[in-house]
């Protein structure tokens, strides 16, 4: 159960400059709220329903875990695809976000309302920082220069609301992205590969969590003949959380 919880607390953010260069152009995004803002609660009713629903996702994704096995061996694809897979399975069945999903929507939450462009981009450099994405493409310094540019010929800031001067940035940034090899239609390939470096990491940390709680029993009890032997096969097993 401990490691099972593990496998649903587990986080890590990557390299995801694609989506973000992206902007409110990337891949679609399935909110957890509805459209229609619920009726307004008082705080123990509305705390109660937060916890519930919680509770609900939780034994979902736990009933999925109960019926799945994992491998943990981040060197291993096959392992790394089986686990980005069950993870996957979870997130759609308890309605939960996936990486690029989370991304976007706080890109939505956070630029909501912003006026102007330059401001748009900061903030894009803000979320990514904070998240602890890289920008190995360069992509952020690529739009900043083709801001420059838009607004030197429109001799003004450009606003988000300025449908001619933004049809001027997005024209910029489809050669940026044509520049850096990136399609709109393969959006989905590099959500994949996201996710893939993401469980790698994740299986990665689970696999130091399981030693460090081997150590642990081993400093707790006698050690066993082998014990070092054992911890290596018991790594290599699949796990089944039944």
């Amino acid at each position: 159960m401990a490691l099972a919880t593990r496998l649903l607390s587990k986080s890590k953010q990557l390299h995801a400059g694609q989506f973000l260069l992206q902007g409110e152009r990337a891949v679609p995004v399935r909110f957890f709220a509805k459209e229609a803002a619920p009726p307004a609660l008082k705080g123990d009713e509305m705390l109660k329903n937060i916890f519930l629903e919680v509770k609900k996702k939780f034994e979902t994704a736990m009933g999925i875990l109960r019926k799945e096995k994992v491998t943990i061996d981040p060197d291993d694809q096959a392992a790394v695809s089986q686990y980005a897979k069950v993870m996957k399975t979870i997130r759609e069945k308890a309605d939960l976000f996936s990486e690029s999903q989370r991304i976007q929507y706080t890109i939505q939450t956070r630029t909501q309302g912003i006026p102007d462009a330059r401001t748009y981009l900061l903030t894009l450099k803000e979320i990514r920082i904070k998240r602890g994405l890289t920008d190995d493409l360069g992509a952020e310094a690529m739009m900043m220069d083709a801001l420059e540019k838009v607004e030197k010929e429109l001799k003004m800031p450009l606003m988000r609301n300025d449908k001619k001067g933004m049809g001027l940035l997005m024209a910029e940034f489809d050669k940026i992205n044509k520049k850096l090899g990136i399609q709109k239609e393969d959006l989905p390939k590099y959500e994949e590969q996201l996710e893939l470096k993401i469980a790698k990491a994740q299986l990665g940390e689970l696999k130091k969590d399981a030693f460090e709680a081997m150590e642990t029993q081993k400093k707790r009890y006698v050690p066993f003949a082998g014990h070092q032997t054992y911890a290596n096969h018991i790594l290599s097993q699949h796990i089944d959380f039944k």
